[in-house]
């Protein structure tokens, strides 16, 4: 499988959102990878590299068990290795928040079941940088997705591609804002008329439960 290139990928909205790919978006040498892999492992992390999107897809088939509960945060990076593909077939196995949520047609219902699914047995996610010094940075408009990664979720599985690697926190920090949060403002703007917002941030600096957080990383450019 190929990664899949939509109309939201990073490729298609560069121009638009303004943004300096060869400075954010460029597959690291094996070092910064190798430096990276051995900061997150310090930082209590469990990393697995992989080299494309459908060997990460195979491993979020392996590390998540048959009946889990499963919810995953909005990603392009998720889109463009096929996990949406895959997921929208219905025979993953696992128990979907997600469908259980959009199932629901009273509001106050849904927000409160969008609430809850921060704290899923298996949350599944992209990241917007990670930093060789072993710090992972998303943000997010509402926080659905941030609202799980400090410690509502059971089991964090964060799948990011290589070309978000950068030397450090202050460079994750630039690489959300001037780059990430420009695309997204992008896509926001197409695919629903208003512009996003930079509304929660979560930095992953350290993890203190072992097993809890899984990064996949995939030497790929993948998401924004």
């Amino acid at each position: 499988m190929m990664t899949i290139i939509t109309q939201y990928s990073a490729v298609n909205l560069a121009d638009e959102a303004g943004v300096d790919c060869t400075k954010w978006n460029t597959i690291p040498g094996p070092d910064a990878v190798d430096l990276t892999i051995r900061a997150l492992k310090e930082h209590g992390m469990t990393v697995i590299l992989v080299k494309t999107g459908n060997e990460a897809l195979s491993m979020l088939q392996k590390i998540v068990p048959p009946g889990a509960e499963v919810m995953n945060g909005s990603s392009t990076t998720l889109i463009e290795i096929g996990y949406e593909e895959w997921t929208s077939q219905g025979n993953t196995g696992w128990k979907h928040l997600h469908e259980t949520i959009t199932a629901e047609n009273d509001d106050k219902k849904r927000q409160e079941l969008r609430r809850k699914s921060v704290t899923a047995e298996y949350f599944i996610s992209g990241a917007n940088a990670i930093s060789q010094t072993g710090e992972i940075v998303a943000c997010d408009a509402s926080g659905s997705r941030v609202g799980a990664w400090p410690f509502a979720a059971g089991h964090l599985i964060l799948v990011i591609g290589t070309n978000k690697i950068v030397p450090t926190l202050k460079d994750a920090l630039d690489r959300v804002w001037n780059y990430a949060f420009r695309l997204e403002n992008a896509r926001a703007k197409k695919a629903y008329g208003i512009p996003s917002t930079m509304g929660k941030c979560v930095i992953l600096a350290n993890e203190k439960i072992p097993g809890r957080v899984t990064v996949i990383l995939v030497n790929e450019v993948l998401g924004y």
